[in-house]
């Protein structure tokens, strides 16, 4: 297809990331107004370490609107 090698990596990594983030345990919390994600959740630390981002802060962000 004529991608380079390091873009292939790229886009491989981002592509393993998608798919952990779709293996994330959501627990519904007080009736359904709330979520919550497991910090321990082995998805939700391949997804943050293969994409570089805070885990701390991809927690709350994919719980909360605000």
């Amino acid at each position: 297809l004529g991608v380079k090698e390091s873009h292939q990596m790229t886009i491989f990594r981002i592509i393993a990331a998608i798919l952990h983030l779709g293996n994330l345990e959501i627990q519904a919390e007080r009736d359904g107004d709330a979520c919550s994600i497991s910090s321990e959740d082995e998805h939700l630390n391949n997804f943050c370490g293969l994409l570089g981002v805070e885990h701390s802060q991809m927690q709350h962000w994919l719980c909360h609107c605000k």
